[in-house]
């Protein structure tokens, strides 16, 4: 087994981290936030994920997983991860890339000879091989092994990926490379991983094309919810038929809301941008109307909740079941529900938010709002819920019983999860992005 770092344990590093340590590798996790390396060292996550608590607990139990804030402490290790965020720039679509080359500056006065930096990092084309020649600089050489973990799976998306990419240099070095991330990702290569070995440009353009069409095909079937509601159509049938024909498929056919979080917006954003700087802004074009349709379900929400009070909210009782941009995760980042809420409170609406993990970082992002950790009492006399995150306990909901909590009985599904028959038939006014 190897020795690694793993330089930025925020969501994507803790996850990689305590994965690498539970197949056997000696792991030393590295980071700046004393808080988070206090949270991690206790075996505690410092953010929702399932089954990383019990991941941190087991690897943590034979020392295997350690984690420090002195960069000095990857010296042992022979392969560092690079798994640090790259958010929006405040300035334009790019991504700030300040904290890739500072997790990079921080290792190289410990790595030499024989060593590995890989980066997982999602980084405009072109960034590895910026950072090539000062690792190569210790005698070092680098890889890029981009991530496609999804939130509230990501455990299992780096124990079971589905495939794995490797971008290394031409020749010798590649080889060298190749051999090494073999060796790390061993146990998941055994388990019939597929594996792609890649130049560096190629590798870091897979995960943004990635990102980039599973967006497109969410905002698709929104456009088509769009032309439903304008047709008297129900794109949930619409998406049930064409998602038939295997070449398209029924995943990321949900019509509703749209995507967020901190990956799908601004990576699409810096794919954008970084065209641009190539001169093929042209060939990418169509995400500019990809990231305005996702952003318009937001508006169009905002709109059926208009509709059903009659033009007016000021005042009104609003419910929204969801703060978190998807089920099973914290995270509220770019959240199309949060978004919603704070809109219905500039207009007048009295709203209450409720989610099982998301309410002390939507707190965080919009505190003007209220919010309520027990969903009896977020519901209880409400003029209008808004379903707007789809939690297992959400899509469960008796609407009979429910019909007793509060004041008037109007649901807006912004996730298309609940069947309409059954609410309509406890006396509900229910109304749905793109059905009738």
């Amino acid at each position: 087994m190897t020795t690694v770092s793993v330089v930025g344990v925020g969501y994507l590093g803790a996850v990689h981290a305590a994965s690498m340590a539970s197949i056997g590798h000696t792991v030393i996790g590295v980071d700046v936030d004393e808080r988070k390396l206090a949270e991690l060292s206790a075996a505690r996550a410092p953010f929702f994920e399932p089954g990383l608590p019990e991941l941190l607990e087991q690897t943590q139990d034979g020392d295997r997983l350690s984690f420090t804030s002195d960069p000095s402490a990857v010296a042992p290790a022979t392969v560092h991860f690079v798994c640090v965020g790259t958010p929006q720039r405040a300035d334009g679509l790019h991504a700030d890339l300040t904290y890739v080359h500072a997790a990079v500056d921080s290792i190289l006065p410990h790595i030499g000879p024989g060593h590995l930096v890989v980066g997982k990092s999602t980084v405009p084309v072109g960034t590895a091989a910026e950072l090539a020649g000062k690792v190569r600089a210790t005698g070092a050489e680098l890889a890029w092994n981009p991530e496609f973990l999804r939130e509230g799976k990501a455990v299992q998306d780096t124990l079971r990926p589905d495939r794995l990419v490797y971008g290394v240099p031409d020749g010798e070095p590649g080889e060298r490379a190749t051999q090494q991330l073999d060796e790390v990702y061993a146990t998941v290569l055994d388990r019939g991983t597929p594996r792609i070995v890649a130049d560096y440009p190629t590798a870091e353009l897979v995960k943004t094309a990635a990102n980039s069409f599973l967006a497109t095909k969410i905002s698709f079937i929104n456009a088509m919810a769009e032309l439903c509601e304008s047709a008297g159509g129900d794109v949930t049938v619409l998406a049930d038929a064409i998602g038939i024909d295997d070449r398209i498929g029924r995943k990321f056919l949900n019509a509703g809301l749209g995507f967020g979080g901190g990956c799908l917006p601004k990576d699409i954003r810096a794919f954008i941008a970084r065209a641009d700087d190539l001169g093929a802004g042209e060939a990418v074009s169509f995400l500019k109307e990809i990231d305005a349709i996702n952003l318009r379900r937001r508006e169009r929400m905002v709109e059926l909740a208009l509709g059903v009070c009659d033009g007016d909210i000021e005042g009104v009782r609003i419910t929204v079941l969801g703060a978190a941009f998807k089920p099973d995760s914290d995270d509220t980042r770019d959240s199309p529900a949060l978004a919603v809420a704070a809109a219905l409170h500039a207009q007048g609406a009295i709203v209450t938010v409720t989610d099982p993990q998301g309410l002390e970082n939507a707190r965080r992002r919009e505190p003007e709002l209220t919010y309520e950790e027990d969903l009896t009492t977020a519901l209880t006399g409400a003029d209008l819920v808004l379903l707007l995150t789809e939690w297992s306990q959400y899509r469960e909901l008796d609407p009979v019983a429910l019909k007793e909590l509060v004041a008037q009985p109007r649901l807006l599904d912004g996730r298309n999860v609940l069947d309409p028959a059954a609410w309509r038939g406890a006396g509900w006014t229910y109304r749905a992005l793109g059905r009738p």
